[in-house]
This record gives structure tokens, C-alpha cells and sequence, in this order.
């Protein structure tokens, strides 16, 4: 099975000057772990609600700093081209939870742990196994 049956198409994101509260407050609403971050549409980083706590509130920065200042740059990536397996062997190798879909340098998808495991029942054993190598990594 290909990524793209099972990756989320409705990605939002945020610009590198939007401030850690207004992320904080569209991670809330939406109901997501981790925003990727674009420039003119292109992916120049992710950031999840860690980083902003330990990151952020951790490191005293404060809620109205561009979310530039916390974001993690070398971000992970995957193409519509993987199956779910690649994936999930992508995401334990990295010890990552999430990972941004791209063509050209544009999020066109996002895959997460919870994707692997609840959109189709013969990738429920990868999510599985890729928890339990990021939980072993960790």
C-alpha cells in the first residue's frame, strides 16, 4: 500500500514569523500534534507542542517570539512514491511521530503514528512496531 492512501491531504501550516501562541492556539483548535512550517509555500521546518514546552516555555522564550526561533529545520520527509512500510521504517529510523509528505519542496500530506495505525488495519502492525523502536530509541 502506498503512503498516499492513508497520509492526511488537509495540512495546515504556519509562516516562520508566526508567534509560538498563535501555533500553540492552531495546534489547540485543530487538534495536532505538530505544524509544519512554510515560506512561500515551501517547507522550512516543523515544530510540535514539545518543542514549543521544552523548547520554548523551558527556554523562557516568550508566547509573542516568531516560532522561527524553536523550529526544527533539518525536518525528515517523505514522497507519495513510499508504501506504508518505507514509511514506517522512515519514521522509527528517525525516531520521528509525524512525517511531512512533500513534492517540490511543498507539504501536499502528513502521516502520523495514529495514520498508520487507524486508517488501515494491515498498517496497524508497522505503527506498532515503529512505536516500539522510537520508544526503545528514546
Amino acid at each position: 500500500m502506498r503512503i498516499e492512501e492513508i497520509m492526511t491531504t488537509d495540512v495546515e501550516t504556519c509562516m516562520p514569523e508566526s508567534t509560538l501562541q498563535e501555533v500553540a492556539s492552531k495546534m489547540r483548535e485543530i487538534n495536532v500534534g505538530s505544524i509544519p512550517i512554510c515560506e512561500e509555500g515551501r517547507l522550512v521546518g516543523i515544530v510540535t507542542d514539545r518543542d514549543i514546552v521544552i523548547r520554548g516555555l523551558a527556554e523562557q522564550i516568550p508566547s509573542d517570539a516568531a516560532i522561527s526561533e524553536i523550529l526544527s529545520a533539518e525536518v525528515v520527509t517523505g514522497t507519495v512514491e513510499l508504501t506504508v512500510e518505507e514509511a514506517a521504517d522512515l519514521m522509527a529510523v528517525h525516531k520521528i511521530r509525524r512525517l511531512p509528505i512533500v513534492s517540490d519542496d511543498r507539504v501536499i500530506g502528513i502521516v502520523s503514528l495514529g495514520d498508520l495505525a487507524i486508517r488501515d488495519v494491515s498498517a496497524n502492525h508497522y505503527a506498532e512496531n515503529t512505536m516500539i523502536e522510537i520508544s526503545e530509541m528514546e
